[in-house]
């Protein structure tokens, strides 16, 4: 039964995603192809990665990375920032444009959340808090993400 009640939430937050950003589509707002969004999502997880961190991170070639970035550099979702510590290397960093039409997922989030601090207990909260932080580190170690190590 925790697998369902696991798979109910994960599946009611991706499709609440998947309706929002096919109005988008009928208004003809978005621009971006399901691979296109995949990899923005990557990037944005993996907090500015350079283009060899999400090649390798998506297991795909570097070439092949290479030309998804810049498709989303063309279409204004991505742009490439020279790093401070070595100037010879670039991340990516996704852009405003980009930040505004993935903040439709987070603007759910922030509501299912404020949603569970009125409806439960804040012992309840915590303890929520609690388990999801575990879960999140330390039971998916094949996921580590850099804003992990940024926010232990």
């Amino acid at each position: 039964m925790l697998a369902e009640a696991f798979e109910l939430v994960y599946t009611k937050f991706k499709m609440h995603f998947y309706q929002q950003v096919f109005q988008r589509f009928e208004k003809r707002e978005a621009t971006l192809t399901t691979v296109e969004s995949f990899c923005m999502e990557a990037i944005v997880a993996l907090g500015h990665p350079t283009v060899a961190e999400f090649s390798q991170f998506m297991n795909i070639s570097t070439p092949n990375a290479a030309y998804k970035v810049n498709s989303l550099i063309q279409k204004g979702y991505v742009e490439k920032v020279r790093s401070q510590q070595d100037r010879r290397e670039y991340h990516l960093c996704p852009t405003k444009k980009y930040l505004d039409y993935y903040n439709i997922s987070y603007a759910y989030l922030e509501t299912v959340v404020k949603r569970v601090e009125e409806h439960f207990s804040p012992q309840d909260v915590e303890k929520l808090e609690q388990m999801l932080n575990v879960v999140g580190r330390e039971l998916m170690p094949e996921m580590t993400l850099d804003s992990e190590k940024q926010n232990p």
